[in-house]
């Protein structure tokens, strides 16, 4: 088997071939003397793009109006003449001191109406015209200046975009929510109607009237809430769209902001900003404060992949070893970093790039791992980093190639917004953990998954899982409907289908939207404490959430047989025109929510990756002529697999069943006739 294909041009549209290796550098955090040395070494380690003047507008703009280039432009050039590409950021993601003291209007309000000072980063309302007046002022200049230049590869708007002031409840915020809802809903009484206003005594006269849903002394009404969280993201995405517009106006560079499709961040409604990217691009760190980190990372990598259309998406960020921002900020273990890079990498991203490039010395961010570390060279990360990115490079010929798969879960930024607010029948229901708890059990039986928006088209898929999709749309629960109608399979969990997209309880019985497809109804919900465990007919066991179910045409495949509902159906199989929906009425132990899953798979005839171990990801990426099939080891110990081809890796071939070296990863060439 031939050892190295020739690099496949980018499908990102960077105008470079092969796949991404890039970094963060802030160039202004350092002397001169020490840029040269830096672009060396990015070299020697095999960067070939970096994002430049990403906090950079107090550098360019000192005082109002006074903009200085030369150090921008000659570290843009130092780059280029290395052969390194520049993601150029426009500088905008925090206003200068200069500017929060000539204009402090601008600054964000929190829900109890103070006001957030300068200080930090991102200290600005996204509604207030007079930033948005200045940031465009410096993107005109920054565009005009580069819109052309030969080593920018990419432009980058702003940065994190919500990540510290998607909510603002000033005044002037307040203003533009009311702008928002009039065009949503024209008149003052739909508005009343959608938010349920004669609860309370909340009935709106005037538009002048409303506010943002500021901290209250009671419960907040949870439509104005919904609906405040949908105007923010589209603020933020109205400033995205309009620094897009003064760049694409002098510029024919592809155009990004890059995303946080992460566990902790909620804000942004990315199915509606995607549309708007030319390069989709995630930012994405490990958070130990979850039970198992890295499955996280693969959801969002697949996600990310989801919002990228299943076309090739761009790692924008993420860290070499320990960040700085959680409670106990874990370095990674030897060969983490690699596997956690890869991982993206098998789930569909053609680059991957970290914050930052070289270990700051002052600031927050001091402690926060890069490329470089503060100990130099001669450390594990740095010889880790080399390693990396001479296997990325050797890796150029997948550029392109995309992962398929027959099985959906329905995600929604929306749902997420809607079912985590107060006043529902149980607090420790949190819809992210219900899907990721699903995600991991469709990982369990060697499922590869899209993550697909509500209302997606689902032709192309054999199962589609929908868990706890508490809000959904009647046009986008019919999609649902249509699908098991024609001949799919559909999973559905508890706490679906309940409201519209006002947060409208649809009356009649449980679970609403997807009643007649699930052939059951349920009259009242049942929580348990979530430690509670309750046995269940077949082995299994469930906790947290029971419903009073009963049979509309479905039949019972497990029944609980304690705890508050004992006898009651707890998951039913029904058959609906030429498919099939399954529904689970509780929260199913892991091993029981995998085997519920791999019935409905094998039942559907979808596609799944027998399973090696306990730990083992695999994951098949497909280019023109070969696939490529990933195995990640999560575990300690080595594991032997039947997968045989030429590993990338290692550059050699797997002529008889292979092994995976602890917390290692292979990549088997495989051509498409033996795949």
């Amino acid at each position: 088997m031939t050892p190295v294909e020739t690099h496949r041009p980018s499908p990102l549209g960077l105008g470079t071939e092969g796949l991404v290796f890039g970094c963060d550098y802030n160039p202004e955090q350092w002397s001169k003397d020490v840029w040269r040395e830096d672009v060396r070494l990015m070299r020697e380690a095999g960067v070939n793009l970096v994002a430049v003047n990403i906090f950079g507008w107090s550098h360019i703009e000192p005082r109002q109006g006074d903009f200085r280039f030369d150090d921008l432009d000659e570290i843009v050039g130092l780059l280029h003449e290395n052969g390194i590409g520049v993601n150029l950021g426009t500088g905008t993601s925090s206003p200068p001191p200069w500017l929060t003291t000539l204009h402090p209007e601008i600054l964000p309000q929190v829900g109890d109406g103070t006001t957030r000072w300068p200080g930090g980063r991102q200290a600005w309302c996204p509604s207030s015209p007079v930033f948005r007046d200045y940031a465009m002022a410096l993107v005109r200049e920054t565009a005009a200046r580069y819109g052309s230049h030969p080593a920018v590869k990419l432009w980058h708007v702003s940065n994190e975009l919500g990540c510290h002031n998607a909510l603002c409840y000033c005044d002037v915020s307040a203003t533009a929510f009311r702008v928002w809802l009039q065009r949503r809903y024209e008149n003052i009484e739909a508005l009343n109607d959608a938010w349920g206003t004669a609860f309370w005594s909340q009935h709106y006269a005037e538009w002048a009237e409303i506010l943002p849903p500021r901290d209250t002394l009671s419960f907040i009404n949870p439509s104005q809430q919904l609906d405040f969280f949908r105007f923010s993201s589209d603020e933020l995405l109205a400033y995205y769209t309009a620094e897009a517009e003064i760049i694409r106006s002098t510029s024919d560079i592809p155009v990004t902001t890059n995303f946080m499709v992460t566990a902790h961040i909620k804000t942004q409604d990315y199915w509606r900003w995607a549309p708007e990217m030319d390069v989709v691009a995630n930012d994405h760190y490990l958070d130990h404060r979850l039970s198992v980190p890295h499955r996280e990372l693969s959801f969002s990598a697949d996600a990310t992949r989801g919002l990228a259309g299943g076309k090739p998406w761009l790692l924008m960020e993420h860290s070499t070893s320990a960040v700085n921002w959680q409670p106990r900020n874990h370095a990674k273990a030897p060969g983490e970093m690699m596997r956690n890079s890869l991982t993206h990498v098998a789930r569909g991203a053609d680059g991957v790039c970290f914050f930052q490039w070289r270990a700051s010395v002052k600031g927050t961010e001091k402690f926060h791992s890069a490329l470089l570390p503060h100990s130099g060279t001669d450390t594990r990360v740095w010889r880790e980093v080399v390693e990396l990115g001479s296997l990325m490079d050797r890796l150029g010929e997948l550029a392109g190639s995309v992962v398929h798969s027959d099985i959906a879960l329905v995600f929604s930024w929306e749902a997420w917004w809607a079912t985590d607010q107060e006043a529902h029948p149980s607090s420790e229901l949190h819809y992210l953990e219900q899907v990721h708890q699903t995600y991991e059990a469709l990982l369990a039986i060697g499922a590869t998954v899209d993550i697909v928006a509500p209302g997606a088209d689902l032709s192309g898929y054999r199962l589609v899982v929908v868990p706890c999709l508490y809000l959904v749309s009647d046009a986008d629960a019919q999609v649902i409907t249509d699908f098991v109608a024609g001949g799919g399979h559909a999973v559905i969990s508890f706490f679906s289908g309940i409201v519209d997209e006002h947060d409208t309880v649809r009356s009649g019985s449980y679970p609403g939207a997807f009643r007649s497809v699930a052939g059951i109804s349920a009259e009242e919900f049942y929580p348990v404490d979530g430690d509670e465990s309750i046995a269940l007919s077949d082995g299994g066991s469930a906790g947290l959430w029971t419903e009073l179910l009963h049979l509309e045409g479905a039949t019972t495949t497990s029944f609980y047989l304690d705890g508050p509902l004992m006898g009651v159906p707890a998951v039913t199989r029904h058959g609906f025109g030429q498919g099939v929906a399954r529904y689970l009425a509780t929260r199913l132990d892991a091993g029981s929510l995998a085997e519920e899953l791999r019935h409905a798979a094998s039942e559907a005839g979808a596609t799944t990756l027998t399973p090696v171990a306990e730990g083992i990801e695999i994951v098949r990426r497909s280019g023109p002529q070969h696939d490529y099939v990933f195995v990640i080891n999560h575990t300690n110990e080595p594991v032997a697999h039947a997968i045989t081809g030429y590993d990338l890796v290692t550059e050699a071939d797997l002529a008889v069943d292979g092994v995976v070296a602890a917390g290692g990863v292979q990549i088997v060439r495989q051509s498409r006739e033996t795949s």
